[in-house]
């Protein structure tokens, strides 16, 4: 990652460790652990270097990158460190897992595991990201400060969509969740999505995503109907096989010009369709970048997969 993270410059900490210049405030900047293939050092040891390194008390953000210098390991034994912390992290309020690159390892590869453990552990985190989703598990949480969730997977497991379901999560404004497709470990239904839809365990979202699906057409359909959308003020149904028949579903249902957003890019939608999306939603802010041809039904596929 570069640029910014929760508002925050991103650090690479065992870069600036290793430069020998001044390291910005602890709070001042998001601090990325990365190793990668060939690093001279196991993920234990550079996690001890940046807890001696920079104060870990004022430390606000945290990205985890490539976590293995061999092998690609599993994210348990790192997650495991940084949860065994947590009583030197008492500011940390935004948390990265898995900001690797496809030329790092691609999203399916990632080897991950139970992340409960980090909202467990953190209780002033307002937001998290998680990359990756073989391996991946979650248990039912409630957590009181959590702002921003997002999953970016190539497949997420249908487990962990069910335990998003059956969190809660009241202070949760902004929900993102990258579903994938099953031949990557996308097992979820229609019927996993449902309790998000009715919104009943996150009474303060605003921006729902609900992308990169295979059976996207089937999930407007659901969302024209959701109850939650009448609170919603960013709708994103994108990255996935959205056809005139989802599209149709949406304008068909509940009303949406309420939206300050909707974004399908990566569509299937075609030229007639896109026009009348845009005009049905004038006060909308419609992204229907990245149009696919939708009249080859064979080649159809979500952004993001492996």
């Amino acid at each position: 990652m570069s640029g910014t993270f929760h508002g925050l410059p991103v650090h690479n900490v065992l870069t600036c460790l290793e430069s020998g210049h001044r390291l910005p405030s602890a709070e001042a900047a998001a601090w990325r652990i990365s190793l990668g293939y060939g690093h001279k050092e196991g993920f234990a040891q550079a996690w001890q270097r940046f807890l001696d390194g920079v104060d870990p008390s004022r430390v606000r953000a945290l990205v985890l990158g490539p976590w293995w210098s061999g092998e690609y390991d599993g994210l348990a034994g790192p997650l495991a460190a940084i949860t065994a912390s947590a009583a030197r992290l008492p500011a940390l309020e935004a948390l990265f897992l898995g900001d690797a690159e496809s030329e790092d390892c691609e999203i399916s590869w990632l080897q991950m595991c139970d992340i409960t453990p980090a909202l467990d552990a953190f209780p002033r985190l307002e937001r998290l990201v998680v990359r990756g989703g073989d391996g991946l598990e979650l248990r039912p949480v409630r957590h009181g400060r959590l702002r921003s969730l997002t999953f970016e997977s190539g497949g997420l497991p249908a487990p962990v969509v069910r335990a998003l379901g059956e969190s809660d999560l009241p202070a949760l404004t902004d929900l993102d969740v990258w579903l994938g497709v099953d031949e990557y470990g996308g097992d979820h239904t229609l019927d996993d999505l449902a309790p998000l839809l009715t919104g009943a365990r996150l009474p303060a979202l605003r921006r729902l995503g609900l992308q990169n699906s295979e059976y996207q057409d089937d999930i407007a359909a659901a969302v024209a109907r959701a109850p939650v959308v009448a609170r919603l003020e960013h709708l994103a149904l994108g990255m996935g096989v959205l056809t005139d028949e989802g599209a149709a579903a949406l304008l068909e249902g509940q009303p949406l010009t309420h939206l300050a957003s909707l974004d399908l890019h990566h569509h299937y939608l075609s030229d007639g369709m896109q026009q009348r999306l845009t005009e049905a939603l004038p006060g909308v802010d419609v992204d229907l970048s990245e149009a696919d041809d939708p009249e080859d039904e064979e080649d159809r596929y979500v952004a993001v997969s492996e």
